[in-house]
This record gives structure tokens, sequence and C-alpha cells, in this order.
């Protein structure tokens, strides 16, 4: 992804962008969103702060409130995972037959509406997700478990790879206590095949905040290099998560 340029508001939080976005160069597209109903605080001195305001604590209820969005299409049902840099886990998902759409945002979080901006700074508690629309008739919840556990490191916390921060953490996110069962068994199988402990979370799903409209297909479009990557059906070309 293309890098965050350091900011007064942001230079404290650069450790955490020496990651895919730095590694892949270019400039940033900043979100142009603007967020009215961001949690606040205001100091008073002393160290205190006065009690968050009735307009940040809308804002607050908006992002933990669940993600009321239904698939378009009959038949289909929502999933939605986080599993580190979300251009190389969406390509995974565009892959899966029965897939029929999928979406790259921000979920988890405690802020309204956020924008890549927001999420990198790691004070939000957003991470990236894809939320995938799915045929339940082609394709069964079972199916894309098996991409997520897969796709990456379930065991190393707030990090894939040279990515870190809380926005790369693992996470299942359930609509559905069907989704939440077969989460939970499926964790339960893959730690008996791992000698470390798995840290992913799985959380009710709460609202979900498509990403900049750069962010979406990213691989599939070509990426930073203008290479793009195939996302037919049943592919097992390599994801080369930087394009």
């Amino acid at each position: 992804m293309p890098p965050l340029l350091a900011s007064p508001a942001s230079t404290s939080s650069s450790v955490l962008l020496a990651s895919c976005r730095l590694r892949a160069g270019g400039g940033v597209q900043r979100g142009t969103r603007r967020n009215f109903l961001a949690p606040s605080r205001e100091k008073i001195g002393g160290g205190s702060f006065r009690a968050m305001s009735w307009l940040g604590k809308l804002g607050l209820a908006l992002a933990q409130g669940p993600d009321e969005d239904r698939p378009a299409a009959p038949g289909n049902e929502f999933a939605q995972f986080g599993a580190g840099c979300f251009w190389g886990v969406e390509l995974a998902f565009q892959r899966v037959p029965g897939v029929t759409r999928t979406e790259v945002g921000y979920s988890q979080g405690n802020l309204h509406d956020p924008t890549y901006e927001d999420v990198c700074t790691g004070a939000t508690n957003h991470n990236e997700v894809v939320r995938v629309q799915y045929d339940t008739s082609a394709c069964k919840f079972d199916d894309l478990l098996d991409v997520f556990w897969a796709r990456h490191d379930p065991t190393t916390p707030n990090r894939q790879g040279n990515d870190v921060g809380t926005q790369y953490r693992s996470g299942i996110y359930y609509y559905t206590p069907e989704q939440e069962k077969a989460a939970r068994e499926s964790l339960e199988k893959q730690q008996k095949l791992l000698n470390r402990t798995i840290v992913t979370e799985i959380l009710p799903t709460k609202r979900f905040y498509r990403a900049e409209e750069y962010h979406q297909q990213y691989l599939e479009k070509g990426g930073r290099f203008g290479f793009g990557q195939s996302a037919a059906k049943g592919c097992n070309d390599p994801i080369r998560c930087y394009g």
C-alpha cells in the first residue's frame, strides 16, 4: 500500500508504518472525508480530561454498532476476516468459487467513518478487514475459513511479517451464531496443528467502513507497478502482496 506521509499528528506512529505501505513505495492518496462524530476529550489541565462530548459518544456508538448491511443478491451471506494487509487477503478470497463480491475496509474500531490515515495512526483500534459476500449454494463458510487460515500466521499478535500494528491483527467477525460456532470449532482444529498459541479474535461484526476506492481489488487492478494479478476462480498463482 502507498506509504503514509509523516505529519505532526502521525509522526509518533511512524513505527507502525514500517510495513507493506513503506515497502510498496509511491505517494499516499489521502482520504477526503471529515469525521464530525469522532470520540473526543477536552484537556482541562493537570493531565485530566473532561468527559467525552455527546457528539463523541454518538460517534463511538456508531462505530461500535453491528454491521447492518445486507447482501444484494438473494441466497448470499456476508463473512468478515482480518488477516494482515487486506490487499492480498482480498485477492485470495476473490479466487474462491462461490464468492460473488469482496470489499476491503475498516472495522472493530472506536472512530466513526475513519480514513486510511486515521487507521494507520494505531489510535482507532480498527482492523483492516475483507468483507466477503458468498453464494451459500456454491460456497460454504468452512471453505472461507480454510482460505483464512492458509493465508496468514494466526499466532503473531498485531503482526503479519513486517506489517506491525493493531490493524494487522488476526480476526474472524461473525454475522450469525452458525458462523461463530464454525469459527470456534475451526480454531480448535487449527490449534492442534500448531505448536504456538493462536491469537485470532472471534467477535461479532461491527460497522463496516469501506476503504478508499484505490484500495479496492488493488492487486487485481495492478498494484503500484501495473502488474495485475489474476482473480479468476480457482487460480493458484502466488499472490505478490506488493503488486
